[in-house]
């Protein structure tokens, strides 16, 4: 920078282009980021370190941090997450004391935190300082006996560190406040690792989990227990007193379920009998339904087997039979049938059934006769995945199935992505994505577009999806959806450049099925960014496309949220501008929208005269009369219509003037009478004829005179 003999700084003058024509080889805004990529422009150095020498460098350091800190918590105390920054920095260089002191400090400001007592404890932890953590522990659940977090971690340390007595009295201390049930077992663990059996006992019966929460899995657990330690007839008597302790009116289908399947793992085949019938006598049917398997389950085992399925199975097995035998494509009695066998027999003849099932294969390649047969093979695989875990016959049956349907006519995007979230349950990534991968070049379509990107987001491998959301929008580059999508991923992954360039592509394309939404999106994205000049030029680009009524006045809302000085006035211009670029538009509603708009804002920031302006500006309402054609063409009456004229309007000033006047006239009550039209003398008669000379001469027709008669409420024969 050039500098005068005064010392003061010249700019020196910037040359002028001469040639302003556009070069021959443009350069595009991909070339630009690719070029920004490789050059890695945007990489910033590493800071320097700093390291210290001596002892006085040290001190000055420590002096420096602790004074940064200090200032942190003098402005806002109540963020104990300074507290713990300052407290952690200071152990990190030993001084345990110190860090003490500053957790004591956090605790008079926040008593209740539970992060900074669990910090503060872990802290004397690391440093061994053992009676200092238990001391924190005992104050951390004195006063917040509620949190299990304490309790859990307190008696973790004292059986770390071999206290088993210390660390019994700290559960018995928990048990007084009857905390979940998770707590109880987690005690009775305890009790059990140490071969402590009888305390055990006590626990779930003398203190009384199962009264403490009396729910039958707790009766059930309690019941297990005394089974697993050998003692038969202490398991049977807790049975029967959780039978007694429930009653008739809280029964439960589950507690008798498990008191048979005891009985019976006890070969008392006749006791289990008799539970099962006990059982069924008492609850209702429908709440019974997995007791009753169970016995019919038990009958088979060790009861007369063949009368049981003549009985409940052969029956309508054989109405199964008949159906799919009458109409082979009857898929819902193929449903019914399976559902029957799946639940009663074993997986080959369940396999018979399916294949039976899926070789009636639809007779018309259309899909809507392909909708319920697709959902054969769908329970095919899960059965074959769920229930038997066979996941190479699951394989199987899906790879089956896709070379079934014919894709060139149509395909099912579910059977696809049913297929690859197998696959990647079976960890085998390659398998499902070269599946997807199949899908999207037989058969593109959006929901498998869809269903691989959310994939790969799951994944993230996030160039998976880039690569995805192009091939989507080569396919469907309508799409106004895939486009947000994609560049709300590149925003997300904070590339904010490359999600605008996405939406500039995106607006560009010459069809698009929701432009409303697309550009709605693009400026909430220049929003966000705050880029607010870039949002105004986009408002200018859309409005060159539409005039909506709502793009205008979300111009103006945009410009009025704004932090400016000048956001009023900006608004206020945006508003004439819209008033001048809609006084030729057809659609009178949304004018009248725009100012009713323009009105609420003038009220709320405008001034005595700007709200004056904008009401000279609002239309009159008038009510009008026109014929009706019916589709035949013939005559089908009048019709009432409102319609609104605007002051602006020059064509409308006469109506109006005859329309204030005729008000004048019903102010005064004056009666016009036919001499009063007719008297050459009379003002209104002279007036009368000016308005249908200037009428006529200007519209030439008699329509607006008739209806200006009616609005007025006088006679036609008046004409």
């Amino acid at each position: 920078m050039a500098s005068t003999a005064a010392g003061k700084q010249r700019i020196p003058k910037v040359a002028k282009v001469k040639n302003k024509a556009p070069a021959e080889v443009q350069i595009t805004a991909e070339q630009l980021l690719r070029e920004a990529k490789e050059r890695e422009l945007e990489l910033l150095p590493p800071p320097p370190k700093q390291k210290i020498t001596d002892a006085e460098e040290l001190n000055d350091y420590k002096l420096k941090k602790r004074k940064g800190f200090e200032d942190n918590i003098r402005k806002n105390r109540t963020v104990i997450s300074n507290w713990i920054k300052y407290a952690q920095w200071e152990e990190s260089l030993k001084e345990v004391q110190r860090a003490r002191s500053i957790y004591e400090r956090a605790l008079d400001v926040d008593h209740r935190n539970i992060t900074l007592w669990l910090k503060y404890a872990e802290m004397e932890m690391k440093n061994r300082q053992v009676n200092h953590a238990r001391n924190i522990w005992d104050r951390a659940i004195t006063i917040l006996p509620r949190v299990n977090q304490f309790w859990y971690k307190y008696t973790y340390m004292e059986e770390m560190l071999g206290n088993i007595a210390g660390c019994r009295q700290v559960f018995e201390r928990w048990m007084e406040w009857e905390p979940e049930e998770q707590a109880w077992h987690s005690y009775i663990n305890f009790e059990l690792r140490y071969k402590e059996v009888d305390k055990s006992r006590i626990i779930l019966n003398g203190k009384a989990l199962v009264m403490v929460h009396p729910e039958v899995k707790n009766w059930i657990k309690y019941a297990h227990f005394e089974e697993k330690h050998g003692y038969i007839a202490l398991a049977r008597k807790v049975f029967e007193r959780a039978v007694e302790f429930f009653g008739e009116e809280h029964i439960s289908e589950s507690l008798y379920v498990a008191f048979a399947r005891f009985e019976e793992k006890q070969k008392e085949f006749e006791r289990v009998r008799v539970i099962y019938k006990y059982a069924l006598d008492r609850i209702p049917k429908q709440q019974a339904q997995e007791l009753f398997k169970n016995y019919t389950v038990f009958e088979k085992r060790f009861g007369d087997r063949r009368g049981i399925e003549d009985v409940i199975v052969s029956k309508r097995r054989f109405q199964y039979e008949e159906e799919v035998k009458a109409n082979p494509h009857n898929y819902d009695a193929w449903f019914d049938y399976l559902r029957l066998v799946e639940s009663d027999t074993d997986a080959d003849t369940v396999r018979e059934v399916y294949e039976r099932a899926i070789a009636n294969t639809p007779p018309i390649q259309e899909k809507r006769h392909w909708r319920r047969y697709i959902y054969l093979w769908i329970n095919y695989a899960l059965y074959e995945e769920l229930e038997v875990k066979d996941p190479e016959r699951t394989r199987q049956v899906y790879q089956a199935c896709l070379e079934l349907i014919p894709h060139k006519k149509f395909t099912f995007a579910k059977i696809w992505l049913l297929y690859g979230q197998f696959e990647i349950r079976q960890k085998n990534l390659q398998n499902a994505r070269r599946g997807l991968g199949t899908a999207i070049g037989k058969c593109p379509k959006n929901k498998l577009f869809k269903g691989y990107i959310e994939l790969e987001l799951q994944l993230r491998e996030f160039d998976r999806c880039r690569k995805l959301y192009e091939k989507y929008l080569e396919f469907s580059p309508e799409n106004c959806t895939t486009w947000i999508k994609f560049a709300e991923l590149e925003t997300i992954l904070g590339d904010t450049e490359r999600a605008r360039a996405i939406f500039e592509l995106a607006i560009g394309q010459p069809r698009l099925d929701m432009p409303e939404v697309l550009w709605k999106s693009y400026i909430d994205f220049e929003i966000e960014q705050e880029e607010y000049d870039n949002t105004r030029g986009l408002y200018k680009r859309l409005l060159q496309r539409t005039q909506h009524v709502k793009v205008w006045i979300s111009y103006g809302q945009f410009e009025l949220s704004i932090d400016s000085d000048d956001r009023i006035q900006r608004c206020r211009q945006i508003y004439e501008e819209a008033n001048k670029s809609m006084q030729n538009c057809e659609e009178k509603e949304e004018r009248l929208m725009l100012l009713e708009s323009w009105r609420d804002f003038e009220d709320e920031f405008g001034s005595l005269a700007n709200k004056e302006r904008v009401w000279k500006l609002l239309p009159e309402k008038v009510k009008k009369r026109r014929k009706i054609t019916a589709e035949d063409g013939s005559d089908a009456g009048w019709e009432e219509y409102y319609d609104y004229i605007f002051p602006e309007d020059a064509a409308n000033q006469p109506n109006l003037k005859l329309l204030a006047m005729a008000k004048m006239w019903k102010k005064q009550g004056q009666k016009i009478t036919a001499e009063t039209v007719y008297d050459p003398d009379h003002d209104f008669f002279c007036t009368l004829i000016r308005v249908f000379y200037i009428l006529f001469k200007k519209t030439n027709t008699t329509s607006v005179c008739f209806n200006l008669f009616i609005s007025c409420n006088y006679s036609p024969k008046v004409l």
